[in-house]
């Protein structure tokens, strides 16, 4: 059959990133014998800064990607984004309609099944309108809670026409996938009935780090590492005041965000709090393998389930402090492979960081199996197989 794949935000392989969900989505479909074609923005929302479509454009071991214009936006959280992701979703409308209209080659390039990612909301509703009348069949994969995660910021009286947007959108799915349970838990609770399916984000086996200490560090040290985004969801101002005030341990934070220039004047003067921006593939993998623990220090109203940073962590054999309840909590104490602290609080973050201290790397890498990336998306493949037979 043939898949098509949308998604905006993912880092590009190409680009020298490692491989993140939709890319492995994509290779699953194509070791499954099926067409297949990544549309993604010609904006990167890591990034903000635009790509070059014509280095990027082309044929990837099967995966033909496909770039689209979307206007660029600085902060995560404004109004410029949701209509930059707007204009995205309506060029994206375009090219899709350009790609099986006019002469009957084009037309055979139609997909069977067309996953779109949510969020943005404005791209599954442009795709139920696409679908219906082109007659393929929507799955929405859902990573994020929109407009719920927004609730904490914005008032509720603003979020009613995204609450619609994506109530509309959960209705038109044909089927809907999530990365956690919280989220077909909502979906649900929003009214749709159709067929669902969990796939956490996986991670790539063969791009993991090598466990174990890098040459040249410290024994003595405790190493503390955080990757991800740095904005209002994540607890990091408590983890970078609480590192200050410990001996013997270090914090590497990769990633950027809004609020990275405050934890930086935040950390002024420690040393052993130390920056790293984005990382490409191999100096990410150095750094985690070059660890001793993993951290997710996130507020619950953040209304994320299961992180990937939990599935690198893993991969990584590094234990976890964590701040989240629900599914993550529940994971790590199946496996024994975490600790939990409370979200804002210094000390209890400290304490925490003693225990995890205990933690063996064996229980966190028997927790890397429910991240594996081959068994995942073979599954995820193997979901829509049976769902499109039906």
């Amino acid at each position: 059959m043939r898949v098509w794949i949308a998604n905006p935000f993912d880092n590009l392989p190409p680009e020298g990133f490692r491989p993140q969900r939709y890319w492995l989505m994509a290779r699953a479909f194509v070791r499954a014998g099926h067409e297949t074609v990544c549309w993604s923005a010609d904006f990167s929302h890591a990034h903000k800064r635009h790509r070059d479509v014509k280095a990027l454009e082309g044929e990837y071991g099967g995966i033909s990607l496909r770039l689209v214009h979307e206007p660029p936006y600085q902060r995560n959280i404004c109004l410029k984004r949701l209509w930059s992701h707007w204009r995205f979703a309506r060029n994206w409308l375009a090219a899709a309609k350009s790609e099986i209209n006019g002469h009957e080659a084009a037309k055979a390039r139609k997909p069977d099944i067309l996953v779109v990612s949510s969020p943005p909301l404005s791209l599954g509703a442009v795709a139920r309108t696409f679908c219906r009348k082109a007659g393929v069949k929507l799955v929405i994969d859902v990573q994020d809670a929109w407009p719920e995660t927004f609730a904490r910021v914005v008032p509720a009286v603003l979020l009613a026409p995204l609450r619609l947007v994506a109530r509309r959108n959960y209705l038109g799915a044909d089927a809907i996938t999530a990365v956690a349970t919280r989220y077909l838990e909502m979906v649900r609770a929003y009214g749709a009935t159709c067929p669902v399916h969990l796939c956490y984000l996986g991670i790539d086996s063969s791009s993991s780090p090598a466990v174990g200490h890098v040459p040249g560090h410290d024994p003595l040290l405790f190493r503390l590492v955080y990757i991800g985004n740095m904005s209002r969801s994540y607890d990091l101002a408590t983890v970078v005041d609480a590192v200050r005030g410990m001996s013997g341990v270090t914090l590497d934070l990769a990633g950027a965000g809004p609020d990275e220039p405050s934890l930086r004047m935040r950390s002024e003067g420690c040393e052993r709090i130390r920056f790293h921006g984005y990382l490409e593939e191999n100096n990410l993998r150095k750094l985690l393998a070059g660890s001793d623990a993993g951290i997710i220090p996130m507020f619950d109203d953040s209304c994320v389930g299961v992180p990937g940073k939990l599935g690198d962590y893993s991969a990584a054999g590094l234990p976890v402090v964590n701040s989240l309840t629900g599914e993550t909590a529940s994971l790590l104490e199946r496996y024994s492979a975490g600790v939990a602290y409370t979200a804002g609080d210094s000390d209890s973050f400290a304490s925490a960081v003693d225990e995890v201290r205990k933690l063996e790397k064996r229980s966190a890498l028997d927790l890397s199996v429910e991240f594996d990336a081959r068994k995942l998306y073979n599954e995820y493949s193997n979901f829509l197989e049976r769902f499109f037979e039906q």
